[in-house]
């Protein structure tokens, strides 16, 4: 009887590890929570500000956007609390068929007729929801970095496997999405690409060879599409050049920021999104925030996108283990160089290139998969947090 018992034991430890495998432990990060909450909130009010004019001359309904916006943040609270829960150390197993996929659904876009916008072919439709397969390659990126550089990390100074072979990974990504054309999207996948690398320890060296090859891709890119590009880098040097075409939608968002001065016009004043800006519930929200709630507002929502990323580095830097390390720099880099790179659009900084900002824009699935990828740095925090004790 005593040797039944004992016989059964490790079997029961197994299944104990089976389940430690699969579901993680720990505490999770609330601080880093909280600022999630604040920007879903605030995102959600000003979606329905902004898009409200537009959804009623547009749509018969000035609820439509944000009815169908506020389902998917509820769902995507219970895909992030419940991915935090899920060990992210199983998604090594995924990262080379995320990869893999993504890439196929890179080249698929280039070939199925669906598209939103005239001049770029970046979007895909199935069962009457649209996606974009750029959204999926800068998390398909940074999952495999994750993974290659903390499996190989003594090779990481090597230039056959530090950059070649890392490059040529990052340089497929970024060639098939810059021709869609999206420019921002392929900035900001290289950007997190190198940032990975550089992380991982590539040799100061080589990181200026690699900008070189990049500036070089991307001028033949750029030359592919010319007459596209030269649009896009005249309406942005002088948008006032062809005010009602090509510098049309910039314009309107410069007269937006700079009637809301200091304090702003207040929640729900805006004047432009009554049909002078389009479509303000995308790309060019923040320019509807700017208005709206004038310099203040916009430096306190900037300032909550600092914490955001401040606080996914803490987590990241707390995390023992390289790959969940990697994996949450990756994450917390899109977040916060996609916001910027929004904020330098609206303000005609860089050439209006498309870019949605995180939290805020309308887009189910893209606030889906956003939610999801907070949900994995949630996990990560835990495990950090259960390291501490």
């Amino acid at each position: 009887m005593q040797t039944e018992q004992i016989a059964r034991r490790p079997a029961a430890a197994v299944k104990r590890n089976k389940r430690i495998v699969f579901l993680q432990k720990g505490k999770m990060d609330l601080t880093f929570l909280f600022f999630i909450l604040v920007l879903l909130t605030t995102g959600l009010v000003m979606l329905f500000s902004a898009s409200a004019p537009y959804a009623e001359i547009n749509r018969g309904n000035s609820y439509y956007f944000i009815t169908r916006q506020l389902i998917f943040a509820v769902a995507g609270l219970v895909i992030m609390l419940g991915v935090s829960r899920i060990n992210y150390k199983l998604y090594k197993k995924i990262a080379w068929i995320s990869y893999a996929v993504s890439v196929g659904l890179l080249v698929l876009v280039k070939v199925l007729p669906y598209n939103v916008n005239p001049n770029a072919k970046r979007w895909i439709a199935i069962g009457g929801f649209s996606f974009q397969p750029s959204e999926i390659a800068k998390f398909a990126v940074i999952l495999l970095f994750a993974y290659l550089i903390a499996k190989n990390y003594e090779k990481m100074k090597t230039f056959k496997f530090g950059i070649l072979f890392l490059g040529l990974l990052l340089a497929l990504v970024c060639g098939l999405v810059v021709i869609e054309p999206h420019l921002s999207a392929t900035v900001l996948i290289f950007i997190i690409g190198v940032s990975m690398m550089i992380v991982g320890g590539i040799k100061a060296r080589y990181v200026a060879l690699g900008a070189g090859v990049a500036v070089g891709g991307f001028a033949i890119a750029m030359m592919a599409g010319a007459g596209y590009w030269a649009e896009r880098f005249s309406s942005w040097l002088d948008p006032w050049s062809d005010p009602l075409s090509a510098g049309y939608q910039t314009i309107q968002s410069l007269l937006a920021i700079g009637s809301g001065g200091i304090m702003g016009r207040g929640l729900g004043e805006s004047t432009q999104k009554y049909l002078w800006l389009p479509e303000p519930q995308n790309d060019f929200i923040f320019s509807i925030v700017c208005e709206e709630l004038g310099l203040i507002g916009a430096l306190l929502i900037i300032t909550a996108f600092g914490l955001l990323v401040w606080r996914g580095f803490v987590i990241a830097m707390r995390t023992r283990d390289k790959f969940g390390s990697l994996l949450a720099i990756g994450l917390t880099l899109q977040v916060g160089l996609q916001a910027v790179l929004n904020i330098l659009v609206v303000t005609n900084t860089v050439p209006n290139t498309g870019i949605s900002l995180p939290f805020f824009s309308y887009g189910g699935t893209s606030l889906l998969m956003l939610m999801a990828q907070m949900g994995i740095i949630l996990s990560i925090s835990r495990q950090s947090n259960l390291q501490k004790t």
